[in-house]
């Protein structure tokens, strides 16, 4: 135990387990979530409480690394409880559980701007959870990065049985490593540890046709930053992906009109892409372009996932290249590789691709792969990035 003082936390031996808290109001729910999480021997959960003040009075006493903290709860509910536990100890990675519905949708997004790490939708009966392949995996993938992230921060040891992979792999499944590239200019991505060093390309200096922008873990915020400081008078129609359900995306795109001041819908099959628009991915449906005669028309598809997501970014960026041929591609926060290919073929067709830096991402994965692979001209903050859009954006 670590009393009331969070700075006064021990450094975890090589092989102690991420430390776990379960906040739910249903005891049989907290039973499965701890057959799920208990089944890797890297996750151990410390603390299964009922509602917030419970979770608050926990994490005073005990030395919780991550917590999964359900939305509706009686005495107080998740969204009361996030501000207070942050104060506890600001450190801890929380990440929100809800059922999918509008509602909440909308407080997860909110959560995410108080502090919360991530957010996951249950399934919604207990039936359909022990039935769902996805779900205990992608829970313990995440409870895992948020983990290894937390040790990593703080220069602490991670359990014995996980890998530096293990930090941003896909939900669920085991990272594959990254293809080496030749160096041409070299940068170093800022790092707690020891810095690794990849390659930079140089600027292409040609003016892209179309914007486009991956993004999953940490990526609202990020996006929200990112799409505030690109100025309107930025011309190209921007698509973004968002790893990211049905429901949360209708949400997402009135958050990203409010906040950023563009105009950004949520996409439909046969919408003319128009400049100065910003077009989001559908939860469930990949999103494309094609042309038709001499406009550009949206084209969703429900085709197997890639790198495990609906929507994915790859299948994005490829019909990008093949409707427009130059790309400006930014690629932010997220697990696993997705849009590392399609950046690939965006590079060969002679565009650019910027990338969040490490220190700024919630989890350096999908940014961490195209910037390993040789295919980033910047990898930058990601206060920087909406500037380098910007001035890249006008060739």
């Amino acid at each position: 135990m670590r009393g009331h003082s969070a700075s006064a936390e021990p450094k975890p031996r090589s092989n102690d387990p991420y430390r776990v808290m379960l906040v739910d109001d249903s005891a049989v729910i907290r039973g499965l979530f701890t057959r799920f999480l208990e089944a890797d021997p890297d996750v151990k959960i410390v603390a299964s409480v009922g509602d917030g003040q419970r979770a608050i009075d926990t994490l005073k006493n005990n030395d919780v690394e991550i917590i999964v903290l359900d939305i509706e709860m009686p005495r107080m509910d998740g969204i009361t409880a996030l501000p207070e536990l942050l104060k506890v100890d600001p450190k801890v990675q929380v990440v929100m559980a809800s059922t999918l519905t509008a509602r909440n949708a909308e407080i997860s997004l909110k959560a995410l701007s108080l502090g919360a790490r991530d957010y996951l939708t249950k399934p919604s009966s207990t039936s359909e959870m022990t039935g769902a392949a996805d779900f205990p995996s992608d829970l313990l993938s995440k409870v895992k990065a948020f983990g290894a992230q937390r040790r990593r921060k703080a220069g602490s040891a991670q359990p014995s049985g996980t890998s530096a992979a293990a930090v941003t792999a896909a939900p669920g499944k085991a990272a594959s490593p990254a293809r080496p590239a030749a160096a041409r200019a070299t940068a170093t991505r800022p790092a707690p540890a020891a810095a690794v060093q990849f390659p930079l390309r140089k600027p292409s200096g040609r003016k892209p046709e179309v914007i486009a922008i991956g993004s999953s873990t940490g990526g609202p915020q990020a996006l929200f930053k990112v799409l505030a400081d690109i100025p309107k008078t930025i011309r190209q129609p921007i698509l973004v992906t968002q790893h990211m359900p049905p429901t949360f995306t209708t949400i997402l795109a009135e958050h990203i009109t409010k906040s950023s001041g563009w105009v950004c819908s949520e996409a439909k099959s046969g919408d003319v892409v128009a400049p100065g628009r910003i077009y989001l991915a559908p939860g469930g449906y990949h999103m494309t372009v094609k042309n038709e005669g001499s406009e550009k028309v949206i084209a969703l598809n429900q085709e197997p996932p890639e790198n495990f997501c609906r929507p994915a970014v790859d299948p994005m960026m490829r019909s990008l290249v093949k409707a427009y041929g130059r790309v400006l591609a930014v690629i932010l926060t997220g697990m696993g590789h997705d849009g590392r290919e399609g950046c690939r073929t965006i590079v060969e067709a002679g565009g650019d691709v910027i990338a969040q830096d490490e220190m700024t991402s919630v989890v350096w994965g999908m940014p961490g792969a195209v910037a390993q692979a040789g295919l980033c001209c910047e990898v930058l903050p990601v206060t920087e990035i909406g500037a380098s859009v910007q001035r890249l954006a006008r060739g």
